[in-house]
């Protein structure tokens, strides 16, 4: 495709700033049906390639960015930037997934790029606000480099994502709100795969820690991102999450306790969420 064969608009874009002509153009190529052209491929490797991704400060790419993950097809236009040479330009963090790999229950071992890539696919069927489609795009930034001796294990890769993180939205000026629901992501996400009906105690006290009482929204967006992080693994894909069904059920638990406070309402708590989990066995730890 030709510069003149493309669009009006985004021609008028590419001419006022060629830098956001190039996201918008690969957006553009995401959103339509089927595989891009060669030719159209061969025009945008080209942009990128003269630098124009270089050009500009990250603060400036964001606007175009968010809108790419708002698209109906976050994940194309990613796989698309990362064919052309651009994602290692913009997202460097994100480049560097591809080709880690990440435990599955599934005999083989998952490439973690794909993996943060079937997670933005999930997040756009679901239609998933921007916080939770950053949160999925950046929580896995930890485990690009984490000590071979230990992989596929990603061992301490909290440590390491935490200041990524952090720097990628300062970078891009991204809002806070996605900022800190990726680092609760980041924090709480592996948690919340984990947790089960068998401990009420410590189920109660991630209730409170991540928000379920008294920032509920904030609560159910992190929900949304593990449910799209567990749907993103092989054979998963628009499946139920179970965990978010047994906090949501934990929640409703607790919903009737009230004239209690401080370690008496924890202990409501607990003992209200035993026994919607059917079981008594139950502690305090967190």
């Amino acid at each position: 495709m030709a510069d003149k064969d493309l669009p009006s608009f985004l021609m008028d874009l590419a001419q006022t700033d060629p830098t956001l002509g190039v996201l918008r153009h690969a957006g553009l190529l995401a959103e339509a049906e089927g595989a891009p052209e060669d030719e159209e491929l061969d025009l945008l490797y080209g942009q990128i390639d003269a630098g124009l991704l270089l050009d500009a400060a990250p603060s400036d790419l964001w606007p175009e960015l968010a809108r790419g993950l708002m698209g109906p097809a976050p994940a194309k236009m990613l796989r698309i930037l990362r064919d052309c040479g651009g994602l290692e330009q913009i997202l460097p963090e994100i480049a560097a997934l591809f080709g880690q790999p990440l435990l599955s229950d599934q005999p083989a071992e998952v490439d973690l790029g794909e993996h943060v890539l079937a997670s933005l696919d999930e997040a756009a069927f679901c239609g998933a606000p921007l916080s939770v489609r950053f949160a999925l795009l950046a929580m896995h930034v930890g485990k690009a480099d984490s000590p071979r001796e230990h992989l596929p294990v990603h061992y301490r890769h909290a440590e390491r994502g935490r200041p990524r993180i952090e720097a990628m939205a300062a970078r891009f000026g991204a809002p806070l709100d996605c900022r800190d629901l990726a680092l609760v992501a980041l924090s709480d996400g592996e948690r919340v795969h984990r947790v089960s009906k068998m401990r009420a105690g410590p189920v109660a006290l991630m209730l409170v820690r991540l928000g379920a009482f008294d920032a509920p929204e904030d609560f159910a967006r992190l929900l949304t991102v593990c449910a799209c992080d567990f749907r993103a693994f092989p054979g998963r894909s628009r499946q139920p999450y179970p965990k978010a069904a047994l906090l949501e059920a934990a929640r409703a638990a607790c919903a009737e306790i009230a004239g209690e406070e401080g370690e008496a309402l924890q202990q409501a708590r607990a003992l209200a969420i035993a026994r919607a989990f059917q079981s008594q066995r139950w502690d305090s730890e967190a």
